[in-house]
């Protein structure tokens, strides 16, 4: 859900003006957030205002007129601002309908690929998002950016500017670009997050790409087998049953299922959109994401590949972020959040650092413990922690998943293509004994004459 901005005015008891900032997906809970702060400082808030995008029309110095838009906390405001700038203000007037569109990933990953470059030639990074300003195509990718470097000039702290943009950017990106300026290698997090959305990139394409033929073919059947069965085959069917012909059990099942079909369709599509929409909306939820994600890295062949893809992520995020001496819980827990999967991010917190905490229990007997991890995972951090360099061994560990993964994708693909043309062949042997078995059907003359 999108993150809005508020700003909200009061006065303290002493009389002193208050304002500040809060972050909410609605007026609603940005109002009892400001109540909450107005009743922890003793402070009596006056008005809450939203920060919503204007659309404006000025005049340069040079006579040009100008067009476009600004987000700011009200048109007065913006009218300041823009007078300030020695321009002559037409027209200001809030945008009616607001639609933020998550920027396209090609863009989103060349900007996070570039920015990395750009870092490793020791650029500032607000010079960097002003090179990249001009250099996006996408409109909301631009808007993003304008934002944050805003945000970032006036002072916020970039995780707070990044996890801002969450919503528009993905919550993996924003969390580590946000965490990138507070360490001492941010370009290299910016290089370990290109990467990642590089390879997820190129991980769906060839799903994508792969899967597109057999199941544009699989649907065609699908519309087919129902055409046959719901139609064309009662045509034929149905004559022998209006002469009193005895049918063949199956013969005789699909026609009947047939006229039930044609009295209760409309109760069947009404009662597929339903489940389907359920489906979905529970998935999309927070308890049926986590249950989708334990069950998803178990299923035959593709659990253990989408496993191997998630504990990659998390050993990744692990060696960038690793310190190798002090307290690293925050870390296990930023990898465990990183790696995309709710119900391992649920088994690091609950068991592994709690053992780590409370029990002061090494860190691969904790990762264990999770039942997440797998042995050569396991096996890998063990020599690491018995060597000294876990960050080594969880880069090393991040890699090599990364290699295989990549090796692996192709075979999955012809799994998964199989596995559709079997369900094909399947779907055409059954419309051929359907047919073969009414082919049997002998009726004699005096069926006729009955």
């Amino acid at each position: 859900m999108a993150v809005k901005e508020f700003r909200f005015n009061g006065i303290s008891q002493a009389g002193q003006p208050v304002q500040g900032t809060v972050f909410a997906p609605s007026s609603k809970v940005a109002k009892k957030r400001v109540e909450s702060l107005a009743e922890r400082h003793s402070f009596r808030t006056r008005d809450i205002e939203q920060r919503q995008t204007f659309l404006y029309k000025v005049r340069h110095l040079n006579g040009k007129v100008i067009q476009g838009e600004q987000k700011s906390f009200s048109e007065e405001e913006l009218r300041i601002a823009l007078t300030k700038m020695g321009l002559e203000v037409l027209k200001v007037q809030k945008k009616l309908f607001e639609i933020q569109r998550k920027p396209p990933q090609n863009d989103l990953i060349m900007f996070v690929r570039l920015s990395a470059n750009l870092l490793k030639e020791k650029l500032p990074f607000d010079e960097v998002l002003n090179l990249l300003v001009a250099d996006v195509s996408s409109n909301s990718l631009k808007q993003v950016i304008r934002d944050l470097n805003a945000d970032l000039k006036g002072g916020m702290e970039a995780q707070q500017a990044f996890m801002k943009q969450q919503h528009m950017l993905g919550k993996f990106t924003a969390y580590m670009l946000g965490i990138a300026s507070q360490t001492g290698n941010m370009s290299e997090i910016y290089e370990a997050t290109a990467r990642f959305l590089e390879r997820q990139n190129e991980f769906r394409k060839s799903i994508k790409s792969a899967m597109i033929t057999p199941v544009i073919t699989l649907l065609i059947l699908m519309a087919a087998f129902v055409f046959y069965v719901w139609y064309i085959f009662p045509q034929t069917a149905g004559l022998f049953e209006n002469f009193g012909i005895e049918l063949p059990p199956m013969t005789q099942k699909t026609l009947d299922f047939s006229k039930w079909m044609d009295n209760n369709y409309g109760w069947v599509f009404l009662y597929c959109v339903a489940v389907f929409g359920g489906v979905s909306a529970f998935l999309k939820s927070e308890k049926g994401t986590f249950i989708m994600h334990r069950y998803m890295i178990r299923i035959p062949v593709i659990g253990g590949l989408l496993l191997k893809l998630n504990i990659e992520i998390f050993c990744r995020v692990f060696a960038v972020l690793y310190s190798g001496s002090g307290d690293n819980i925050s870390v296990i827990k930023i990898a465990a959040e990183a790696s995309g999967n709710k119900y391992i991010e649920h088994k690091v917190k609950t068991v592994t650092i709690p053992m780590m905490v409370a029990q002061g229990v090494d860190l691969v007997k904790a990762m264990e413990s999770s039942g997440v991890f797998t042995p050569m995972a396991l096996a890998r951090f063990r020599s690491g922690s018995e060597t000294g360099n876990v960050r080594t061994s969880a880069r090393q560990m991040a890699d090599y998943y990364e290699n295989e993964t990549s090796l692996k994708l192709n075979s999955v693909v012809e799994m998964i293509q199989t596995g559709v043309a079997l369900i094909i062949t399947v779907a055409i042997m059954a419309l051929t004994i359907l047919s073969s078995e009414l082919a049997l059907v002998s009726p004699s003359a005096t069926d006729f004459m009955n």
